[in-house]
């Protein structure tokens, strides 16, 4: 890392609240200590609690706070009601929202729907420019391959701004998160594929449609180095489940780490390795998120859900609190 980079002003970090949880009660601390800290609370797809009805109760008990869905399924929802569900939460909160969306595994689309999506990207390309054309207020006819909307439109109401988003793992939902998204969301992507396959993707995208790129947030699991903790089986636990993932180890091994779908322990050991899974020292870490930034990162998402899991919140807090700590006394 060269001194000028190890010196310029870090962009504010986020968090992601990892788990489905019964109750906003268990994100509420999480919450907090990203708004003080001026970043964003992600969370993912719930199926105990609507995302969305999780996160309106969540913004009434910590106001101000800036949220985002990393990611939303799609084939749960048509996008009309998608773009409803975003800019309630933005209208209560008065906080910033990012909306992001993806399409879910093959088999969850097989689980919900008639039949998987046949190209993804045709349905995902439907499915944001449908939600942002809805959430800018304009009126939307729309006959596609896999959405359809005649003549809707939202009534109009003032809120915080609502990013789109889009779930990106490989280079082609890249490209066209550059034609169509405001946020190119990635997910236990390594640094260095970020800056040699997303980031180019994403440009080539956003060149040929003649718009400015959309920012990059990169969700970053994390863990403090701690006398007894065993960093193998925190990363086993926080994850195992996206290691034995057909999409994900297709994506981490087009970066050059030697994942096995059938074997998630092999790729556990990858994410050490490769620094993918970023630990050490409080300061270390740090360190290590700055090369995030420095591929082209505009938002390090961290993801306790390793000790979440194993430990309990009061000890991925206690991660987060370090880590951050230490980002705030380096900046």
């Amino acid at each position: 890392m060269s001194a000028e980079a190890s010196v310029r002003p870090l962009k504010p970090t986020s968090v992601v609240y990892p788990l489905q949880p019964d109750t906003a009660t268990a994100m509420v601390p999480y919450g907090r200590l990203v708004r003080d800290r001026g970043g964003r609370l992600w969370t993912g797809q719930s199926l105990r609690i609507d995302t969305h009805q999780l996160l309106v109760s969540l913004v009434e008990r910590v106001p101000g706070l800036a949220v985002g869905t990393g990611v939303t399924l799609t084939p749960l929802r048509h996008p009309f009601e998608a773009a409803i569900h975003a800019r309630s939460v933005a209208a209560i909160s008065g906080a910033p929202v990012v909306a992001g969306f993806g399409p879910g595994a093959p088999e969850f689309q097989a689980a919900v729907m008639r039949e998987p999506y046949r190209s993804p990207l045709t349905a995902m390309h439907e499915y944001v420019t449908i939600v942002r054309r809805l959430l800018d207020g304009e009126l939307v006819d729309h006959d596609g391959e896999y959405h359809t909307l005649h003549g809707g439109a939202l009534f109009p109401i003032a809120t915080a701004p609502i990013e789109v988003g889009l779930g990106v793992l490989r280079p082609r939902m890249a490209e066209l998160a550059g034609r169509v998204a405001d946020v190119a969301i990635t997910w236990m992507t390594p640094a260095s594929y970020i800056r040699e396959q997303i980031v180019p993707a994403i440009e080539a995208g956003a060149k040929e449609q003649g718009r400015t790129p959309p920012r990059i947030a990169t969700v970053v699991h994390v863990a403090v180095a701690r006398p007894g903790r065993d960093l193998l089986a925190t990363i086993r636990a926080g994850a195992g489940a996206h290691l034995g993932g057909r999409h994900y180890v297709d994506m981490l091994r087009r970066a050059g780490l030697d994942a096995d779908v059938t074997d998630p322990g092999r790729g556990a050991a990858a994410l050490l390795d490769s620094g993918t899974f970023v630990t050490g020292s409080p300061e270390e870490i740090v360190e290590g998120l700055q090369r995030y930034r420095d591929c082209g990162v505009d938002e390090v998402v961290l993801n306790p859900a390793g000790v979440l899991v194993t430990e309990g919140p009061q000890a991925a807090l206690r991660d987060l609190r370090e880590i951050l700590d230490a980002e705030a006394g380096r900046d």
